[in-house]
């Protein structure tokens, strides 16, 4: 079975409270926090002060995704306000290798995101140091667009790459992901299944967490 961790950028707003009782209430093994500057991606969604409010209502794993813009200058903030796992873009790092140290030393698990038009081979020298990467299967900034079908290709590489070098990295998939189309993710290599509008924007929202849950898989995986 794979983790789930909703993204609650598709959650309703309004019912922040509501949202977070009936994730700890569901399956879900983390909360997906997508933070949005405007610049490195076209939107901008919420940040540290809601993350902060946020902290206190579940003891699930914070699983923070940074769609910004240097996010050196802000890998301690975040850690203060509660993120446990925070993923940063290949795309947006000029010096990553220094990034995933100050991730790593602050004491929170590091991630690396591609965007659907970055190849995994990029991550060669550096994928022994991460704890997760992040494959986009949209392009990242908004919610509810389909899935890619490209993407399927990238988790197996990756899956490959991982399993040859026996590194203990966790594939994470965000972008476009269905109860329909999640036991194809999960063959192909993922390990975490991030869905937004799939869970929120379901009549029985722990239902479908329910289901993306017990997806099979091949490997034992752990929070």
């Amino acid at each position: 079975m794979p983790l789930v961790a909703p993204s609650l950028l598709a959650s309703n707003f309004l019912r922040l409270q509501e949202e977070c009782t009936m994730l700890n209430e569901s399956e879900a093994d983390w909360f997906h926090l997508d933070v949005m500057d405007g610049r490195f991606v076209p939107n901008i969604s919420y940040g540290l002060p809601v993350i902060e409010q946020l902290r206190p209502t579940t003891r699930k794993l914070f699983d923070v995704h940074l769609m910004i813009e240097e996010p050196e200058r802000y890998a301690e903030a975040f850690k203060k306000a509660g993120a446990d796992s925070l993923t940063i873009h290949y795309e947006a790092c000029r010096h990553l290798h220094r990034n995933i140290q100050q991730i790593k030393e602050l004491g929170m698990l590091a991630g690396v995101a591609l965007n659907p038009h970055t190849p995994v081979a990029l991550l060669n020298d550096i994928i022994a140091d991460i704890d997760m990467v992040l494959i986009m299967s949209v392009n990242p900034g908004f919610g509810g667009q389909k899935f890619i079908p490209h993407s399927l290709n990238k988790i197996r590489t990756l899956r490959g790459r991982i399993e040859e070098r026996g590194l203990s990295v966790r594939i994470e998939v965000d972008g476009g992901i269905t109860v329909e189309n999640a036991a194809a993710i999960v063959e192909a290599g993922a390990d975490v299944l991030v869905a937004g509008s799939t869970v929120f924007k379901s009549p029985d929202p722990k239902e479908t967490i329910r289901q993306l849950k017990h997806i099979p898989g091949l490997r034992t995986y752990t929070v």
